[in-house]
Order: structure tokens, then C-alpha cells, then sequence
């Protein structure tokens, strides 16, 4: 007696399944950096550092503290200066 096993997929399911769970993971990653530094930060933001620096680095409340010759930015802080920052820009 022969039997078949027969699997149905639904690939765009799958597909979700996948992404949803390769952005937990680089989420759980991109958190072990306790500390940014300008290049760091410009990555993460998409941000060129001149505009860094022009729109808020110099800023007073803008958390950085200058290590020998290296500017450096809390990780966690920063994330959420940047999202209080970005919500009290202008709207076009």
C-alpha cells in the first residue's frame, strides 16, 4: 500500500512568517549597542552627519558626552530624543 504525504504551502504566509521574525531578531540586535558614535548614529538614522549636526547635535538637551577627541550618545536615550525631536518638526 502506497500512500502519499502531500504539504500545502501558502507561500505569502510563509513569507510574512519569515520577515516578521528576521525583524524580531535584528530589533533584539541593533539593542546590544549600549553607546553611538556620530557614524553610528548617521547609520542608524539615515542621517548625513552634517545634518546631524546642524539640525540637533549641538542642541543643549540633545544627550552626548565628549570622550577624549570621540563624541559619544546612550544608545536608548538617543533613540528617544530622536523620536521626540522628529515629532515636534514642522509638517509640509
Amino acid at each position: 500500500m502506497n500512500e502519499i504525504l502531500s504539504i500545502s504551502l501558502n507561500k505569502k504566509a510563509l513569507e510574512d512568517m519569515i520577515k516578521t521574525e528576521i525583524k524580531k531578531r535584528l530589533s533584539e540586535l541593533e539593542t546590544d549597542f549600549v553607546f553611538w558614535d556620530l557614524k553610528e548614529l548617521s547609520r542608524r538614522t539615515n542621517m548625513s552627519i552634517p545634518f546631524i549636526k546642524e539640525y540637533f547635535f549641538y542642541n543643549e538637551d540633545f544627550p552626548k558626552y565628549k570622550v577624549g577627541t570621540k563624541w559619544l550618545m546612550p544608545a536608548k536615550e538617543t533613540e528617544k530624543y530622536l523620536l521626540n525631536w522628529l515629532k515636534q518638526q514642522p509638517r509640509s
